[in-house]
């Protein structure tokens, strides 16, 4: 068998019928379809492996970007040496590319995929199982009133899942106290909830609203200030009881979080398929995590086909507490033959050889608009 790299291909695809509201992302504009990227690397002797991409605003801007980076740099390679292409991508990245952080994540995974189909095991397993299910919570978008995320809170207990976490609107100090508020109201005292501003306080406003949410008995705060604003976190972190989560968005794992753990910028950070670098990154982050008895908590990747990957790594690793989904869970998924296998807030792995469950071509297809 042959394992060398002979082809790349990046699909650019926009999903239509995905609406999703300015509102909802905090955004000044609507969103007419969902763009994402398709990433499909074929060897010498014909097999082949795929991975949904993010793509931001623009598949095509992405797409020519991953493409015109990853194709020589990756053609030729065997894809088992994925510890010796991350190694030697990192200095390839540095020198002329400097992708975005979520450009090296699909490349990642297709070549874990590659190595796990040809050793017939699900993907959790390739990389050895620490469990066979997880806990899942869901992420609210933005939404317009207190009590539109109440209402979505209770759906969300009612559904099975095992907690709920705001992304406030993040305008009004005093309306996303009340948002926190009428959603601890809403699902009693001992559900699980988390908070999640997305960076938008200074860090006295982030003080006092984490007081508050520790007397509303949340879970953790996560982004309460931007990911690089190192020093105020660690303040934060010091002078508040309930958690700090972050890192999401800090470019080059796992080497940019090593400070941000070893002198507790925050109390638990983030990785995950789509931002960190691929599986490979997920680890690395993890293992490094874990080391210092912090959890490494996996950030969802919003496409379902890459949620599944989260689900996998989740599944190897022992400092994750929960997988996580974006709400209303309808509006994302598509992408997979079949639904994520959750029910009643479990997510239960599949037993099939690499993700266990088939990408929907048909789909992807439709959505194609160009081909690199």
């Amino acid at each position: 068998m042959d394992m060398r790299i002979a082809q790349i291909e990046v699909r650019c695809c926009r999903h239509k019928a995905v609406q999703l509201a300015a509102e909802s992302l905090r955004e000044s504009a609507e969103q007419t379809g969902l763009e994402f990227l398709v990433v499909t690397l074929t060897t010498r002797d014909g097999t082949r492996a795929s991975s949904f991409g993010f793509a931001g605003r623009s598949a095509r801007g992405s797409g020519e970007l991953a493409a015109a980076a990853m194709r020589p740099f990756l053609t030729g390679r065997d894809y088992r040496d994925r510890e010796g292409i991350w190694q030697a991508f990192r200095t390839e990245d540095r020198w002329w590319n400097l992708l975005p952080i979520y450009s090296y994540g699909p490349f990642d995974i297709a070549l874990w995929l590659l190595a796990a189909q040809a050793a017939d095991q699900p993907l959790y397993k390739f990389i050895g199982a620490c469990r066979d299910t997880v806990p899942t919570y869901c992420s609210s978008l933005v939404l317009p009133t207190p009590q539109a995320y109440a209402a979505e809170a209770v759906a969300v207990k009612g559904e099975g899942y095992k907690a709920y976490k705001v992304h406030p609107r993040g305008q009004d100090f005093g309306e996303d106290l009340a948002i926190h508020r009428s959603v601890r109201d809403a699902v009693g005292p001992d559900f699980t909830l988390m908070s999640d501003p997305v960076g938008c306080f200074n860090l006295e406003d982030a003080i006092r609203f984490g007081r508050e949410l520790e007397h509303m008995n949340y879970l953790w705060l996560e982004e309460p200030l931007f990911d690089e604003n190192i020093h105020s976190l660690r303040e934060l972190s010091r002078v508040l009881d309930i958690p700090i989560v972050g890192t999401e968005v800090i470019a080059k794992h796992p080497y940019s979080v090593a400070e941000c753990i070893s002198t507790r910028v925050v109390d638990r950070v983030r990785a995950d398929v789509s931002w960190t670098g691929g599986i490979t990154g997920v680890l690395k982050t993890a293992t490094l995590a874990e080391a210092f008895g912090v959890n490494c908590e996996i950030h969802t990747s919003i496409l379902h086909p890459l949620e599944l990957v989260n689900l996998h790594c989740a599944a190897a690793v022992s400092n994750c507490s929960y997988f996580e989904l974006l709400t209303p869970v309808q509006t994302f998924a598509f992408g997979l033959v079949e639904p994520l296998p959750v029910a009643d807030g479990i997510a239960t792995l599949p037993n099939g050889p690499g993700l266990g469950i088939d990408l929907d071509w048909d789909l992807i297809d439709d959505c194609t608009f160009k081909i690199l």
